[in-house]
């Protein structure tokens, strides 16, 4: 593998830098940068200005709207935007139910949804884990029983992401008992406006609503919102999981969280000398980027072969868990030494720094405005390695289906 870029990648290159030095919203990269908090409108605004752009959706294949980009572009165009302070783009439309839209859905279903997601109409969010079905998530128990032309749907999700925002979310079912729990479970598409649907917050450490549950109570879903076949979402649903797995692992965002660390580790402390200095410290600084440059590679090599259409329709294969794993591991690793670089200053929370306007605390000036909420995001960072399905159980597919033990 040539780990050199050509010089026509690097010319896309500069074509990603100059569109994010004139169409990125100063106001957008302050947040991100910072730390601040993020609203629905901040994330809608940046999905429309990509659209116009005709980059609103980097991993579709032109048929469906897409620019059609290779492996590397969509590589390039992902960390000059965690570069610049860009918004994530959302992944629960545009990489995680579009992908099982586009490979398993009708024609009816691509030409009804597909735009909505790319042009930023409509907002999604997911419908997998309950409570008592996470890892083990074939245990599902919410029902969905057919009745003439729909579906009655009744059940409790949960760990549900930003679903207080969404006008549509994808779920597994549970619509037969007889046979393997996963023989038993279909993939529906649900309007979050249907009677019967209820979001109730989950308050985190921090004080901020991101996850909820949702609950269902007698939810009439038409027929016609089924995804493939009855009784064949598990399918569907590890489709869905090799995509959310790959997208785990962000490289572009660790990169600029990195540059960060070196950042705070670049401040001169009490006794006139920067942390980085160090010996041990600046080890552990080369440890996490050595490991990170590891996952650019592999990362590159998963995706490559994704849009070769290695593997059942493009598909991810396992070796997502791979970069599951040590994204999510450099992800915590990553947090965890901001904290231990600003020592005693990393203790307090100061909810009021998620705040855009809001203007630092004297003793915290030095590290930027982002060492505010530094502490809220350690604690947030501790679920990547469960979601997406839990570090042990990619470990457990990695070791049956790469190593076939």
């Amino acid at each position: 593998m040539d780990l050199n870029f050509t010089a026509e990648q690097r010319q896309f290159r500069e074509e990603v830098r100059g569109f994010l030095r004139d169409k990125l919203p100063a106001d957008l990269s302050r947040k991100v940068l910072g730390g601040k908090r993020m609203e629905k409108d901040d994330f809608v605004r940046w999905q429309k200005i990509l659209h116009q752009q005709g980059w609103g959706a980097i991993s579709w294949p032109a048929e469906f709207g897409g620019p059609g980009w290779n492996a590397i572009q969509q590589h390039i165009f992902e960390e000059e935007c965690a570069d610049a302070g860009a918004p994530m783009q959302l992944p629960f439309g545009l990489k995680m139910v579009a992908p099982v839209i586009m490979a398993y859905g009708s024609p009816a279903q691509q030409q009804r949804f597909l735009p909505r997601i790319v042009d930023g109409s409509d907002w999604w969010c997911q419908g997998y884990s309950e409570p008592g079905s996470g890892s083990d998530l074939a245990s599902l128990k919410t029902r969905a029983v057919r009745e003439g032309d729909h579906y009655v749907i009744n059940g409790q999700k949960t760990w549900n992401t930003l679903g207080q925002h969404a006008d549509w979310i994808f779920c597994l079912v549970r619509t037969s008992t007889e046979g393997r729990q996963q023989a038993g479970i279909s993939f529906l598409l649900i309007d979050m406006k249907s009677p019967g649907v209820s979001v109730r917050p989950i308050i985190m450490m921090d004080g901020e609503h991101e996850i909820n549950e949702v609950w269902f109570e007698d939810v009439k879903v038409p027929v016609e919102n089924l995804i493939g076949e009855e009784n064949k979402g598990w399918t569907y649903a590890k489709f869905l999981l090799g995509h959310e797995r790959t997208g785990i692992a962000g490289v572009g965002r660790s990169k600029r969280e990195l540059k960060k660390l070196k950042q705070i580790a670049s401040v001169e402390t009490a006794n006139g000398r920067p942390l980085i200095e160090d010996q041990r410290f600046r080890d552990r600084i080369a440890q996490v980027e050595l490991e990170l440059m590891a996952l650019e590679i592999t990362h590159l090599r998963v995706v490559s072969a994704e849009s070769a259409g290695e593997g059942k329709k493009g598909a991810p294969g396992p070796e997502a868990s791979i970069l599951k794993i040590k994204g999510s591991e450099i992800q915590q690793m990553l947090t965890e030494l901001k904290m231990q670089a600003l020592g005693p200053y990393a203790l307090p929370y100061i909810e009021d720094g998620l705040n855009a306007d809001w203007s630092g605390e004297p003793m915290l000036q030095a590290y930027g405005d982002h060492a505010a909420p530094l502490s809220g995001q350690y604690f947030n960072v501790r679920k990547t390695t469960i979601y997406g399905g839990s570090n042990e159980i990619q470990k457990n597919i990695i070791s049956q289906m790469i190593l076939g033990l």
